[in-house]
């Protein structure tokens, strides 16, 4: 096949922007079909065998969909860490990492904390803690037993132990967990339903559902009731982190602060949108 860049860049033109196609191109030769990006660009004729002309037709069809690639590949990187990603599981983002990149920042690499992560989907913030807080031992919790089976692959991938466990939020008890932790991490739903009007199609016709969305008379139903799961099991001068909504931020810091959490600290991600929130369970509750 002669001009494949050229060739990609026509089947996907009007489906995404010329930026985005340059990026996917780039992953489908080099990941996929493991062709050298320098010598596509220098004009070296490339011949693809009959099975991966298929393959690469079937691709293009999927993305002409407006499928995420990382479903099509099955999975992605996070934190410099490979992933597996399906319809079951969130596809990690960047503003996850920098989440990541503060609770790392924020503790130390020789303690042994207890960590909870709720709504793991891939386990992307449970295994990179694991990864990187060698001497923690961490906790991930999920509603879906299919994305806690994508956990627990990908702990195994990364080689790192994690204690996956079904739980839904929704139903916090003073019996929910036995242990009590040093920190809790949530990426949890939030995007309302009348939100979907604005969501790009990858997003909303691939991504679990589940994980995404709240009720519009209730954007802050996942952060309270993990704030009320915080009050009962995090351990004396705990912190509790958050990924938040940059339309909730304010009203999910209030929230958590009429609980009786100090410290809480609204951060801006690396676009200036306020997206991450730390708090400091007070030692007298």
């Amino acid at each position: 096949m002669t001009g494949i860049y050229n060739y990609i860049q026509e089947k996907l033109k009007g489906f995404y922007e010329e930026r985005e196609i340059k990026s996917f191109i780039k992953i489908i030769l080099k990941d996929i079909f493991d062709i050298s990006l320098p010598d596509v660009f220098a004009g070296k004729e490339i011949n693809l065998p009959e099975e991966k002309r298929i393959l690469l037709k079937q691709i293009i069809f999927r993305l002409q969909q407006y499928e995420p690639l990382q479903y099509i590949l099955g999975e992605t990187e996070f934190y410099g860490l490979p992933f597996y990603v399906n319809k079951h599981t969130l596809i990690p983002r960047p503003e996850t990492e920098e989440l990541v990149e503060w609770i790392l920042k924020d503790t130390s690499s020789h303690f042994p904390y207890r960590i909870l992560d709720i709504g793991t989907g891939s386990g992307c913030i449970a295994i990179s803690l694991a990864r990187y807080l060698p001497n923690a031992i961490v906790h991930a919790c999920d509603i879906s037993g299919k994305a806690l089976e994508t956990a627990e692959r990908n702990a195994e991938r990364n080689k790192v132990r994690v204690i996956c466990e079904k739980f839904d939020i929704l139903s916090v008890s003073s019996d929910s967990f036995k242990e009590e932790f040093d920190i809790i991490v949530s990426n949890p739903p939030y995007v309302t339903k009348k939100e979907k009007r604005n969501m790009e199609k990858n997003v909303l016709e691939y991504e679990p559902h589940t994980a995404l969305f709240v009720p519009d008379t209730d954007p802050l139903l996942f952060y309270r009731e993990i704030t009320n799961l915080a009050l009962l099991k995090l351990k004396r001068n705990g912190s509790l982190f958050f990924e938040t909504s940059s339309l909730y931020g304010k009203e999910t810091v209030s929230m958590i602060e009429e609980k009786g959490f100090k410290e809480v600290i609204l951060k801006k991600d690396l676009s200036g949108r306020e997206r991450m929130i730390k708090a400091k369970i007070q030692t007298n509750i």
